[in-house]
């Protein structure tokens, strides 16, 4: 039998530290701006994103005006309406170069995605547990998952969820709090989600069929950390028509394999 994998691991859950975190105002609506003028399709005036911030609008225009001139916020001369300006780019790219996961990860997930027909992406897990798409590759199938690098997913949701779930040391009631507001296609009862999370422990793998959207089924494996963390998973995305219980056994045992290799490069760089 071989040895088993460092991604396919169960890692002791890290234990909880308390950090202090300082309240720096300035700093959390800097952050607070920027993020409103990422998700919001249009630019916005002062008073707009002070109320929507519930900030002091002088505060707020004294804020944009230095995020203006490190260029990560633009100013439409004839409005005075506000988005998000170029140096968000040069930022995004400095993320993403460099001996990044994204780049380590990329000839991986092109592979996935030529093999088997499906999206496959290169997903961060924050502290906070949040998702974020950091690399893709989609394949030549008329079926292609509609996101894009830099896409946002809460916590427990879908396939990556369930990692999360199952390596984030809380246990059953903090869970059930949080998977009372996943929002779901097609939602599972907490019992047969429980047990696929008891299921992704065990294998070291995860998927979701039908819940997160139906006729979809997305498996998933873990990347962690040297101190057990969970850091970063790849994910699959198909047609459940297609990755039937074989096909799909057969994607994650490739994940897994990609997986581990990203995890050796990892480790290298440092």
């Amino acid at each position: 039998m071989p040895a088993e994998s460092r991604t396919s691991r169960q890692p002791a859950p890290p234990a909880k530290k308390g950090v202090r975190v300082r309240d720096v105002p300035a700093v959390t609506r800097s952050i607070a701006i920027l993020r409103l003028l990422g998700r919001t399709k249009q630019s916005l005036g002062v008073k707009a994103i002070a109320d929507e911030l519930g900030l002091v609008p002088s505060t707020c225009l004294h804020i944009l005006r230095v995020l203006v001139s490190e260029e990560l916020v633009k100013v439409e001369p004839g409005t005075k309406h506000y988005a998000l300006g170029s140096g968000m780019i040069s930022l995004a790219r400095s993320v993403l170069k460099g001996g990044s996961f994204a780049q380590l990860a990329q000839p991986g997930l092109d592979r996935l995605a030529s093999s088997f027909g499906v999206t496959a992406m290169g997903v961060e897990v924050t502290p906070k547990q949040t998702v974020v798409v950091l690399a893709l590759s989609r394949s030549d199938q008329p079926f292609r998952m509609h996101t894009d690098v830099g896409s946002q997913f809460s916590s427990l949701v879908s396939a990556t969820g369930r990692l999360i779930a199952a390596y984030s040391g809380d246990n059953w009631t903090v869970l059930r709090k949080k998977f009372a507001a996943i929002e779901w296609d097609k939602a599972p009862s907490f019992a047969q989600w429980k047990k696929e999370v008891e299921e992704t422990r065990a294998r070291g793998w995860s998927s979701d069929r039908d819940n997160f959207m139906s006729g979809i089924t997305v498996v998933a494996v873990p990347i962690f950390e040297p101190s057990g963390r969970l850091m970063h998973t790849l994910v699959a995305v198909g047609l459940s028509s297609q990755l039937h219980a074989t096909a799909m056994a057969q994607l994650a045992a490739a994940m897994r394999r990609e997986a581990e290799s990203i995890s050796d490069l990892l480790l290298d760089r440092h």
